[in-house]
């Protein structure tokens, strides 16, 4: 359970520093021995928020009992807890908090409080996992790719927008026709990007495919792996998302592997995905 002891050092290392100007998810990342990438993604599947968001909201919740008891002026505690305005500080307040900080101060309502984060596992789950541990040799994926700056998550907003644009315009259909590999579907990968350009990652949408580089679409060598290879049952995209915290939560901390540095696949079959009994999986490197 390393990677547990891992993500709450990282949490941890957020509280100690939620006041410093150079706080950054990077930072964050180094001290759960991570890629910025995954600890996003774990973060975000383990407490169903963003890291970004949990530390504005810590600070805006410090900066909202600190208001309630004293008498410190709001323009001292728009710069403490890191904005550049009394004006950006109000609207940020009034997103979390539902009134200004002068309401707050006059006591006009109740706060919304985001508490300090401690990672809990459950260690037995309620339904059985469909999983096989599958050892596979390098393929290619034809399709397309865009680069995404982890910095202020963009990555997290813009790939559901990458997915609406593909549906939408006949890619998806091509990639389904393109796909004679042998993991049918079409794929989600996500890629490490760090190694190249610190502090971003690349997306493919695209399918498992032999042949030479097919026209209008760019190609990726995903390596050699071994992989855990998970069923996922059911309407997208809750029940790709309930399987990967159930993953996080449940399987990672007592199955005795760890994450390996390759691709992680979602693969999306032909079908109704809106559908109560649509399958999919998720691929997950493996050691």
């Amino acid at each position: 359970m390393s990677w547990i002891v891992s993500l709450q050092k990282a949490i941890d290392y957020i509280e100690e520093h939620l006041l410093d100007e150079d706080l950054s998810i990077g930072k964050a990342a180094e001290e759960a021995n991570s890629s910025v990438f995954h600890f996003q993604r774990t973060f975000a599947i383990l407490t169903d928020m963003p890291v970004g968001e949990y530390i504005r909201g810590r600070r805006l919740t410090l900066a909202a009992q600190e208001l309630v008891r004293t008498d410190r002026k709001v323009i001292d505690l728009a710069y403490k807890y890191g904005y550049d305005t009394p004006e950006a500080f109000t609207k940020a307040f009034r997103r979390q908090h539902g009134m200004t900080p002068t309401e707050a101060r006059n006591f006009s309502g109740k706060l919304k409080s985001y508490n300090r984060l401690v990672i809990q596992v459950s260690l037995k789950g309620a339904e059985p996992m469909q999983y096989a541990i599958v050892k596979k040799e390098a393929f290619q994926v034809a399709g397309i790719k865009k680069e995404f700056s982890l910095c202020n998550e963009e990555n997290l907003a813009g790939i559901p927008k990458m997915w609406d644009e593909v549906n939408s315009n006949g890619t998806a259909d091509k990639l389904f026709m393109l796909n004679n590999g042998e993991i049918k579907g079409v794929l989600g990968v996500c890629v490490d990007n760090r190694s190249k350009k610190p502090d971003s990652m690349d997306y493919w949408i695209g399918a498992s495919f032999k042949g030479e580089k097919p026209d209008s679409f760019e190609c990726l060598e995903v390596p050699a792996s071994k992989w855990a290879v998970f069923e996922v049952h059911g309407a997208m995209p809750h029940a790709m998302q309930n399987t990967w915290k159930k993953i996080f939560s449940e399987w990672f901390p007592s199955s005795g592997y760890e994450h390996a540095a390759a691709p992680e696949l979602e693969v999306y079959t032909a079908g109704d995905a809106s559908n109560s009994d649509y399958y999919s999986e998720i691929w997950i490197p493996v050691k």
